[in-house]
């Protein structure tokens, strides 16, 4: 979708067009009608980059089936699923404001955004049957997992995935599945959020726009802004300004002089999926199966069989590979990208990274140079029947994780989303990699907390915010609150055709 209007000098400019950007753009607008939001976006489209279809695996990242949220145990001996919780929590808020935006048209086709696909975790071996019990076990003490089941009968696990069987040894298997789990097309999503936005009034959103600068003066941000189609530049103004370029908000962040950014730099990943449209597979296989992280894989690496949707076709995917490179994005990115991030307050970051983290640079050189043997190899761990016929090799999104300094100590690798904001409140970036993508609202909420409390203090505002999120400002993972937890999420399903 190109397009290209601008509003002059506005309150608000969201950078990139992706999931996050669109989320806080459209609660923004909702919460003040009168707010004058402008998106500039770099690539030709909207979405193109990590939140597009096919660069992440769509997961509605809810703590359902993601091991990586409970590698860790109790005191007591048992998994500590405290984490899956609290993720649970953020998406729900996702959820639910999906669901809003699906009422009130904003989301016009909310098929094309979200599906329900059931979440499966798998494991094989006794010390990971072991582990996936004591998982079940704490996770469906708690009201947001009531639906959960577990089982190592195979065939149980036949009936819920059959793939994962199809020619698998005797080895102990186990289970769980939550069967309201989702599919999201993040882009799809993310492109009705912003068209939508865009024929708001005082609202425009310009693609092949990128910003190149960005200056605080007197209170407002100075934006230097790059026309990519007549290659000339302008300046704009703006009070606000949120930086959700993906792997591109680095180097901006870098160029804003706020003290939070000094010391930062960043570490690309790449990904690649194996990828199958095969019929008969496609039909056998409706979940997406999530198993355990392999040796020094970073957690972003987890194995997973996935099904996904996306315009209305179904495929199956299996990944992720992570693959070296030393770009930030991969429409507008650049080889020179990471050498240029390099200066002298995040040299030593970069240093002490690669050399406390030399399993994981030998693991993305291998899986960097590996042949297509050695891939269907990795998938076949997964689903020991797989025919290479049946499966091609595409990229996947670029993640850049963050690295800075620490309590004093340098090089710490961030896998995961954070959010950085200026002393002032007038500006806010986002860093690292998915699942952010899940937890958008929530992060948008954080973001408007911290930046906007006069917009949230006016009873107007509080008001309308209860109306985009039911359960804003309550906590849904204590007991008492599993009725309402149901109630809102129920709405939020039915909203988007979520129908089991």
């Amino acid at each position: 979708m190109k397009t290209e209007k601008h509003i002059d000098d506005p309150d608000i400019i969201l950078i990139g067009s992706g999931i996050m950007s669109a989320t806080l753009g459209v609660v923004l607008k909702e919460l003040d009608p009168e707010l004058k939001i402008q998106v500039y976006e770099a690539a030709e489209g909207i979405a193109c980059e990590a939140s597009d279809g096919w660069h992440n695996a769509g997961t509605g990242h809810a703590g359902l089936c993601e091991l990586s949220y409970t590698p860790d145990y109790t005191d007591e001996g048992e998994v500590n699923v405290e984490k899956a919780i609290d993720i649970f929590q953020e998406f729900t808020h996702s959820l639910q404001f999906w669901g809003y935006a699906a009422r009130k048209g904003i989301i016009e086709h909310p098929t094309d955004c979200v599906n329900p696909v059931p979440h499966l975790s798998f494991v094989h071996g006794k010390d990971q049957v072991k582990f996936l019990r004591s998982r079940y076990l704490q996770m469906k003490k708690h009201h947001f997992f009531n639906e959960m089941e577990y089982t190592e009968d195979r065939e149980i696990i036949r009936e819920w995935a059959p793939l994962i069987l199809e020619g698998r040894d005797n080895d102990a298997v186990a289970m769980t599945r939550m069967p309201n789990g989702t599919d999201v097309n993040f882009g799809a999503l993310a492109s009705e959020l912003i068209n939508w936005l865009s024929q708001q009034k005082n609202c425009g959103c310009a693609t092949l726009h990128r910003v190149t600068d960005l200056e605080e003066k007197n209170g407002r941000w100075s934006v230097e802004v790059a026309s990519l189609k007549q290659s000339k530049k302008f300046i704009t103004t703006a009070g606000f300004v949120f930086i959700g370029a993906g792997g591109g908000s680095l180097s901006l962040l870098q160029k804003s002089g706020i003290p939070q950014a000094k010391g930062l730099a960043g570490f690309p990943i790449g990904g690649q999926w194996l990828v199958s449209e095969s019929p008969n597979l496609v039909r056998q296989h409706n979940a997406k199966v999530y198993g355990i992280s392999p040796g020094s894989a970073p957690t972003m690496a987890v194995p997973h069989l996935d099904t996904r949707i996306i315009n209305g076709k179904k495929s199956l995917l299996f990944g992720p590979y992570a693959s070296w490179t030393t770009k930030f994005l991969h429409e507008k990115g650049s080889v020179l990208d990471l050498p240029l991030s390099i200066r002298a307050d995040n040299i030593l970051s970069l240093i002490k990274v690669g050399i406390s983290n030399i399993p994981l640079v030998f693991y993305l050189l291998r899986q960097g140079t590996q042949s297509m043997k050695n891939r269907l190899t990795e998938l076949r761990s997964f689903y020991p029947a797989a025919s290479g016929k049946d499966w091609k090799l595409i990229d996947a999104g670029i993640r850049v994780q963050a690295i800075k300094k620490e309590d004093g100590d340098a090089g710490i690798v961030h896998f995961g989303t954070e959010v950085m904001t200026n002393n002032t409140g007038t500006l806010s970036a986002l860093l690292g990699a998915s699942p952010g993508a899940s937890v958008s609202t929530n992060i948008a909420l954080n973001i408007i907390q911290k930046c906007f409390p006069n917009i949230l203090q006016a009873h107007a505002g509080h008001s309308k915010m209860k109306e985009l999120i039911p359960s804003y400002d309550e906590d849904l993972r204590s007991a008492e609150m599993a009725q309402r937890q149901e109630e809102v999420c129920r709405a939020a399903a039915q909203a988007l055709k979520l129908e089991k």
